[in-house]
């Protein structure tokens, strides 16, 4: 089993992937979408997660293009809620 990734670093992945995506947590917080519980285990699942370095990539791709990006990365922990939102 690997060890979990670092928490800061995790929170500015999925953060950057829901840019990605064209998801606002922010907004689907305040409009109950998505709650503060439902938050924090998407970072405890990215942090567990084992595409880390193919989604920075990924990320980095995707951060150079206008439009969002219609899904994650293949293998993403939080794939499903994201598609949710």
């Amino acid at each position: 089993m690997k060890p979990m990734g670092s928490l800061t670093e995790h929170y500015w992945l999925v953060q950057r992937m829901a840019k990605a995506l064209g998801c606002d947590t922010a907004q689907a917080v305040e409009e109950g979408r998505l709650d503060p519980q439902e938050w924090a285990e998407m970072v405890t699942r990215c942090r567990g997660c084992q595409v880390t370095c193919a989604c920075r990539d990924w990320l980095a791709r995707a951060e150079l293009e206008e439009a969002p990006r219609a899904e994650a990365i293949g293998g993403c922990e939080n794939a499903l809620v994201f598609a949710e939102l």
